[in-house]
């Protein structure tokens, strides 16, 4: 039986493809507190009949909502831990219990310290046994377990890789806690949270599939649109120890939770005509052709009823009357989307575009979280705006110095004189550059590498011919929280955002949609940006207000998403790349690269041409590049 938990109307619907039982919510708070929810029962129900609640957790980001709410249930509602016991799946080694960086260090900072939890009744893996004591510590661990009744319930995430605990590819079903080598893909995952991959351990103790397994109830978490591939993966490929999640096909009782983007891969999401009957609106509709048209390797003009009925469409022509009447509708919606004018075209019929005419000059604003997404994302956008006229502003969300090396800091170090760093503060640097393994950076620091990234943002633009008083650096206080996953939003935040909105009462507003960066700032400024349209909304200027989404680095919408695409001439394309490289300090040492070495202006670059070979192929105009957006509606 599945828990109770997670049985609403519509939230699952079993296909042929599915292997595991899984549930999506529409974001990942919803999900975190149906998880936490579950666990809270888990914990009464035992309470009233006198046992204890043995609980697997797991830690990094994915758990943390549920955490906070497992928190707020204490203090709030009175929901006691007196009676629960806790085994962590793993910790990396060698690793100090009081390193900032450790397991142990994470979870008394997100829970245990706010609960009233025994501390006897804690147990997470030792990073500091010895590796002579390490066989039998590791044995230790299985027995503690099983001493106490095996584990009630395990929550997981899940690695890109598919490990889940530490069990990397290859891991075999029967595996128990031991030590193992943490592969290239886990190490670069959690580089941000080490200030970079070198400082990242190799290896690690983590629970095996087998002490996962003997879980009476197994719930992973997967948050995100960079979990996607790898749920779809383990959900509906086959089982194989080249992805030891899919070893979860096998458990009686495993759920997993998910937030539409993690969940967008699975076939029932993604291509639903597939598996069931589909209601035919617009956006589905032009998604089914493009779709078919990748899939077949044909023009969208010359799929014919042959392809629809051959790839379960034949209801979708059926209900518009022929491949040539759709093909027709939907190759002109797709035309219709691409623009040189993304300011739009003074003077034209803007009936079938995606920018109005009027007015002929527009005042811009584009919002851009670290400093060099702007011209990452939309470079060569931002460059057709100001060639055509536009008053155009750019406003940095956040300082970007955690994406500053210490190379590049101790590089940089020779232009104090822009930073306004002392004699001592210089010194004081000099000295923190040389610690190893120091917990955070001090604000001299901090101030000097956020004075880096503002001068590099400052001459792109300059570059690009925005005046410097059009550049504004917001500085938003979130990004200053000590600790990355405990950054929130505050009333300051919003009142800098919405005062800027409310100044310069632009026409436009181009952001960043994209949600995948790794430590979630473009999230948060995604949210401070719709909080801040909520508050205007009623104002008299908010009405003339298109709200524009780009992506950045690490994704793309896909082509029955866009509203606007931007081509780009070869010119703009190494325009765009020119001012792309004033940001030196993100170009050859990178700090948060992610799983793709390539630097952030080879991705953009490629991403684009890409991009623009994608509407060629669907039989489009053929363009060096192009940039895309979707259109935000907030009234």
């Amino acid at each position: 039986m599945k828990s109770i938990a997670y049985q609403k109307p519509g939230q699952f619907e079993e296909t042929r493809y599915e292997k595991i039982h899984n549930v999506v919510f529409e974001n990942d708070r919803e999900g975190s507190l149906a998880v936490a929810r579950e666990i809270a029962d888990l914990i009464r129900k035992k309470q009233e009949s006198g046992e204890y609640a043995v609980l697997g957790l797991a830690t990094g980001s994915s758990p943390i909502k549920v955490y906070d709410e497992l928190v707020r249930m204490h203090k709030e509602e009175g929901l006691s831990f007196k009676n629960v016991i806790t085994f962590n799946l793993d910790e990396y080694w060698p690793m100090s219990p009081k390193d900032i960086n450790s397991y142990h260090y994470f979870m008394h900072q997100y829970l245990f310290k706010h609960i009233d939890i025994d501390p006897k009744n804690i147990h997470i893996p030792d990073g500091s046994v010895p590796l002579a004591k390490m066989k039998d510590y590791c044995m230790e661990y299985e027995e503690k377990i099983k001493e106490r009744g095996g584990l009630d319930f395990q929550l997981l995430g899940i690695g890109r890789s598919g490990h889940i605990g530490f069990n990397e590819p290859g891991s075999h079903i029967n595996s128990q806690t031991r030590l193992i080598t943490l592969s290239h893909i886990t190490r670069v995952d959690a580089a941000p949270a080490f200030h970079g991959l070198s400082n990242v351990p190799r290896k690690a103790i983590t629970m095996g599939i087998s002490s996962i397994f003997q879980a009476r109830r197994i719930v992973l978490l997967a948050w995100s649109k960079k979990k996607a591939d790898i749920i779809k993966r383990t959900v509906e490929g086959e089982m194989t120890a080249d992805v030891p999640a899919t070893y979860l096909q096998k458990h009686p009782n495993t759920t997993f939770v998910l937030d539409r983007e993690a969940a967008s891969k699975l076939t029932r999401i993604n291509t639903p005509w597939l598996v069931k009957d589909v209601e035919w609106n617009d956006t589905m509709s032009k998604k089914a052709v493009v779709w078919l048209s990748e899939k077949t390797q044909l023009p969208i003009l010359k799929l014919t009823d042959k392809e629809y009925n051959e790839n379960s469409l034949a209801d979708l022509i059926a209900r518009k009357g022929s491949a040539y009447d759709l093909n027709i509708e939907i190759f002109n919606k797709i035309q219709h989307t691409i623009t040189g004018w993304p300011g739009g075209k003074p003077g034209a019929d803007d009936t079938h575009r995606p920018e109005r005419a009027n007015p002929p000059q527009k005042r811009v604003l584009i919002f851009s979280p670290h400093p060099d997404d702007d011209v990452i994302s939309m470079g060569g956008t931002l460059d057709r705006l100001v060639e055509q006229g536009h008053d155009v502003h750019v406003a940095y969300q956040v300082a970007g110095y955690n994406a500053v090396s210490d190379e590049e800091a101790m590089k940089y170090l020779q232009v104090a004189q822009f930073t306004g760093l002392s004699n001592e503060e210089t010194e004081m640097i000099l000295r923190e550059l040389q610690m190893e393994n120091r917990p955070t950076d001090s604000f001299a620091l901090r101030k000097l590498k956020a004075g880096i990234r503002r001068a590099e943002a400052i001459g792109a633009l300059k570059f690009l011919g925005v005046p410097d008083v059009n550049i504004h650096f917001l500085d938003l206080p979130f990004y200053d929280a000590p600790e990355v996953h405990k950054r929130s939003i505050s009333e300051r935040d919003v009142e800098i955002m919405q005062k800027l909105i409310e100044w310069i009462k632009p026409h436009q507003i181009f952001a960043a949609g994209d949600l995948a960066d790794p430590h979630g700032t473009h999230q948060l400024a995604f949210e401070l940006l719709k909080i801040s349209l909520e508050n205007i909304k009623d104002q008299d200027f908010a009405d003339d207000i298109y709200v524009w989404l780009y992506r950045g680095a690490w994704d793309e919408y896909e082509i029955h998403e866009i509203d606007m695409a931007v081509p780009m001439s070869p010119d703009q394309v190494l325009k765009k790349r020119h001012a792309t490289f004033y940001h030196q300090s993100q170009k050859d040492i990178v700090m948060f690269k992610g799983d793709d070495m390539r630097e952030f202006w080879m991705r953009a670059e490629e991403r684009n041409k890409e991009l623009a070979d994608q509407f060629n192929a669907l039989g489009l105009a053929e363009y060096e590049a192009m940039e895309a957006f979707k259109r935000y509606h907030f009234k």
